[in-house]
């Protein structure tokens, strides 16, 4: 599963939008609310798997209920 899924699986309980936006050469950026969270211009590589879902996560909070707890 890509980034978007790992997103949508894990937080659509807290996702109002999800928007997927073509770039050129290969651009690669998750943006949260007007902020950057991962970039492969910075990173100089693909996210790991995961690796999105982890900072998404760390830029909501951990008090942020996942999909399906309590």
């Amino acid at each position: 599963m890509g980034a978007a899924g790992d997103l949508l699986a894990t937080y659509q309980n807290v996702i109002d939008d999800l928007v997927l936006v073509t770039g050129e050469n290969g651009v690669f950026d998750v943006v949260v609310d007007d902020t950057i969270i991962y970039s492969k211009a910075e990173t100089g590589r693909h996210a790991e798997p995961g690796e999105v879902l982890d900072l998404f996560t760390a830029h909501v909070g951990s008090d942020v209920p996942r999909y399906g707890e309590d």
